[in-house]
């Protein structure tokens, strides 16, 4: 299957005509969104109801000034109307920024003016962080609120309802961008990862397998992975809208085990996809069965043997885990109805990618010896470039390989087993966290005069976020731990918050003065 694999190479392609109006034409009442809303109604939404609305949305939007190669930004839990937004910018050739809603306001005065966001769509939750940075955020001409009109927005569906119904798409090609994710690095800002429409094109391969051929009779797929990141967006609801698949969408702020098996069995749900940590909240919790489900995904993290062998208890079948980074997506992954799972890996090459084991110089070490993980491009699932950063992007590639910055090792049958990062990247819970964004935060702080941040081993979320600060002479240091950990909390997000703070008189440094976190991360 994988020696006879070819690549699609359409001249046109985009995310809203695949997802969305293709399903429209044929089979318009097709159901494509299942949405749990907040007083406990499951609204249907249909592929017809999808492409009509989008369309709207796209004319609002254009009226507003957006256009190809413009910023949308997408401020929304799952719901309808994030959905809607991501469809109205791929019609316009415009380019989606998702965006967490847990994130504060410095968090999104960064991303909305790094991107440039001409539009935002949000909901009345979030408004009062964007009007307090609103003036700092020149390119920002439009913003809608979901749940009415808000300072500085209009009404997103009055305005939808004025709008024509009719919209030509942009054409654009499977290399034109659709959307700028940012993803966290060790060093400096988060860094936008800009993807084009053939992203899509590249995610299919994986997540068709890891679901045992997903589009199978009865399909409906969930997660509680966040739209705003790769996860939720190319593992789930892009890939399974272009399949025919019904995705189940509600707003679940934290994850709820018990919550989680009641939303599955009463919305009919048969594929979920769950980062490692939800899994292990699920076990911890006590969940002793869950049927109905013909699969179950996982990918953030190493799963390991024994959390394998409780899935098989509890929902009856092997869990598949395949592997990514926003920068290249599932290029890794497992089939249990194609090839046996081999606990801890996770999984071969899928077929169309071409993964190897990297040395220092670069080049393909044999089975059994440890480096970089690398893809071979170019590959249609790999990023276009980090926004604005074509020296970051550079340092990305090496010699026709995309550096992972994972290390793993891959025995004689091709299987990958991650080993750890070669940077400093945290991985709590299945969000990659950069240790630079935090420190600048904390070091924000009047009586921080240095601060370091590493993570530590944790059972539940693989790691958590400690921060080591060197506090100013004279500062007290009652009550900062908590002050400094709701700092972080709120200005960047409650995900990246330190969950330990340690107080030092002085940091480890190399001698060109930079923080030495691997001693750190020796201390605890």
């Amino acid at each position: 299957m994988a020696a006879a694999f070819q690549w699609p190479r359409p001249r046109r392609f985009n995310i809203a005509e695949v997802c969305c109006d293709v399903w429209a034409r044929i089979e318009p009442n097709r159901l494509a969104l299942r949405h749990l809303q907040l007083d406990g109604v499951a609204r249907d939404y249909r592929f017809g109801e999808l492409s009509r609305a989008s369309r709207r949305l796209a004319n609002v939007l254009a009226a507003g000034g957006v256009g190809r190669g413009d910023r949308v930004a997408v401020l929304l839990p799952q719901s309808p109307e994030a959905l809607l937004t991501h469809l109205a910018a791929y019609r316009l050739g415009a380019i989606v920024v998702p965006l967490f809603t847990l994130f504060g306001e410095d968090g999104l005065r960064f991303r909305l003016a790094d991107s440039g966001a001409r539009a935002l769509v949000t909901d009345q939750p979030n408004l009062e962080k964007i009007a307090a940075i609103r003036d700092e955020l020149p390119a920002l001409e439009q913003v809608l609120s979901i749940d009415g009109r808000g300072p500085g927005a209009v009404d997103f569906w009055r305005a939808l309802g004025w709008a024509a119904e009719t919209h030509a798409g942009v054409a654009t090609g499977p290399d034109d961008p659709a959307f700028l994710s940012y993803t966290s690095g060790t060093t400096g800002p988060p860094k936008g990862a800009l993807h084009g429409h053939r992203v899509l094109l590249g995610h299919l391969p994986a997540i068709s397998l890891a679901h045992e051929f997903l589009g199978q009779p009865g399909d409906r797929i969930w997660t509680p992975a966040d739209w705003a990141w790769m996860g939720g967006l190319t593992n789930v609801l892009l890939p399974s809208l272009f399949y025919g698949v019904t995705v189940i969408s509600h707003r679940m702020p934290k994850f709820d085990p018990e919550a989680a098996v009641a939303l599955m069995a009463r919305l009919g749900a048969r594929n979920a996809f769950f980062p490692p940590t939800a899994l292990q909240l699920m076990r911890q919790e006590g969940i002793r069965e869950v049927r109905g489900l013909r699969t179950v995904t996982s990918a953030g993290e190493a799963l390991g043997a024994s959390l394998l062998d409780w899935g098989r208890e509890v929902f009856g079948l092997t869990i598949n885990e395949f592997y990514g980074q926003t920068e290249c997506n599932a290029v890794l992954g497992n089939c249990a109805a194609v090839a046996p799972v081999r606990p801890g890996s996770a999984g071969r090459a899928v077929p169309g990618h071409r993964v190897a084991i990297l040395s220092e110089a670069g080049e393909p070490l044999p089975p059994g010896e440890v480096g970089e993980i690398g893809v071979a491009a170019p590959d249609p699932v790999t990023f276009l470039g980090y926004w604005n950063d074509p020296a970051k992007t550079a340092e990305k590639f090496r010699d026709g390989w995309l550096l992972t910055g994972d290390e793993g090792m891959a025995d004689e049958e091709g299987y990958v087993f991650f080993r750890s990062r070669t940077d400093d990247v945290i991985t709590s819970s299945g969000y990659r966290i950069g240790p630079g964004e935090i420190e600048d935060c904390l070091t924000g702080h009047p009586d921080v005069a240095r601060a370091a941040v590493v993570g530590v081993p944790d059972p539940i979320r693989t790691e958590i976020v400690k921060a080591f600060v060197v506090p100013k002479p004279g500062a007290r240091l009652a009550g900062l731990e908590a002050a400094l950990i709701g700092r972080v909390r709120a200005r960047l997000s409650p995900h990246v918050a330190p969950r330990q703070v340690e107080f030092v008189e002085t940091l480890p440094l190399t001698a060109t003065g930079k923080i030495r976190r691997a001693a750190l991360r020796g201390k605890r």
